[in-house]
């Protein structure tokens, strides 16, 4: 099933409401997760909702 980049956009800036500063670690974990069960569709999703957070916090944070 595809996801739209604002359903990740969407999803990334309630990741980072609920976590803050750990919502990057969060998402890299849980793609990482995901790689390691084979799912890479699934894993990229994860990757990509991880960039768009560290596109938001700016580049002196991650």
């Amino acid at each position: 099933m595809a996801t739209s980049i604002v359903d990740l956009q969407d999803y990334a800036r309630r990741l980072y409401d609920a976590h803050g500063d750990k919502a990057v670690a969060e998402a890299a974990q849980k793609a990482r997760a995901l790689e390691e069960q084979g799912r890479r569709e699934d894993a990229e999703k994860w990757r990509r909702i991880e960039q768009i957070i560290k596109e938001t916090l700016g580049p002196h944070q991650s």
